[in-house]
């Protein structure tokens, strides 16, 4: 088995471990509601760029059917969406929602360059790191507003 396979296996564990830890039962439809919308962007954006050829996934499942990574775009991604949004800092000051924010792109952009590094589950082709940055901030803050709106429509459609 390849390196990088053993990495994509380890990936779904930890996430599956990490979900059922820190995703509270009263919280479960409000994650899946996050996850799926992530699952959304991500596969329209994962698709636009991979077919034009701005990023390769040399290593990944489904390799045959999809060109993007199938465990970055349909699972990992989605789950950190879902617990960005589930932690997001509603009662605190900007600072904090700014910190917060930025935080989650700046730790999955680091795990990124180094995976495009060290390992080949990841290269770039016409792109680079604060691409992954800007892009990353810019859906978990889509995600965050459409899941906001959401559950205010799931309240006032129910009173």
């Amino acid at each position: 088995m390849k390196f990088e396979t053993v990495i994509l296996i380890i990936i779904w564990i930890l996430m599956a471990i990490v979900l059922w830890r820190l995703v509270p039962r009263h919280k479960i439809i409000d994650a899946h509601i996050s996850f799926l919308f992530m699952q959304v962007i991500t596969w329209l954006f994962g698709t636009l760029v991979v077919e034009n050829r701005l990023i390769k996934y040399p290593v990944r499942f489904l390799d045959y059917a999809y060109k993007a990574s199938f465990s970055f775009e349909y699972y990992l991604y989605p789950s950190i969406s879902a617990l960005f949004n589930l932690y997001f800092p509603k009662k605190h000051s900007w600072k904090s929602k700014f910190f917060y924010s930025v935080s989650y792109p700046t730790v999955i952009t680091v795990i990124e360059v180094l995976l495009e590094k060290y390992t080949n589950l990841i290269t770039y082709i016409h792109w680079t790191w604060y691409w992954s940055w800007i892009t990353l901030l810019v859906t978990l803050l889509i995600s965050y507003r459409y899941y906001i709106w959401f559950l205010k429509k799931i309240k006032r459609d129910n009173i």
